[in-house]
């Protein structure tokens, strides 16, 4: 489902490295899209873009900091849609809305150009 209408009930904002995308290929993803300034231009971006991955992890991470005192083992499931690349060196705010029973929704945007990069955001956490 898509994000409630209104103020979320929770924000979490985290910075991601400039160098996430590169450090994120020492994961075996060596995919030029992350790293070649030239591949990324010639795939439509003006440089090269965060692994989708990576933008999964950091939006698990603000649920976990914000939601689960920092106990991953409470983050039960996670489920997003991309919607627009993230760039290494942006900011990610996700925007939680708390549901009965543990449900969240959520949606992450870049602080920086203002648009939503992962939509259609639902968690569940234990208590």
């Amino acid at each position: 489902p898509p994000a409630p209408e209104g103020e979320p009930d929770l924000r979490c904002e985290l910075p991601i490295s400039p160098r996430a995308a590169l450090l994120y290929r020492l994961n075996a993803d060596r995919n030029p899209l992350h790293a070649d300034p030239e591949v990324a231009r010639q795939a439509g971006y003006p440089r090269p873009i965060l692994h989708g991955l990576c933008t999964y992890g950091v939006a698990a991470h603000a649920i976990v900091k914000s939601c689960c005192d920092y106990d991953a083992r409470r983050l039960l499931s996670l489920d997003a849609r991309f919607s627009a690349p993230v760039y290494p060196g942006e900011t990610l705010v996700c925007d939680i809305w708390r549901r009965p029973g543990g449900e969240l929704r959520f949606q992450a945007r870049v602080r920086e150009r203002g648009i939503v990069v992962m939509s259609h955001g639902s968690a569940r956490v234990s208590a």
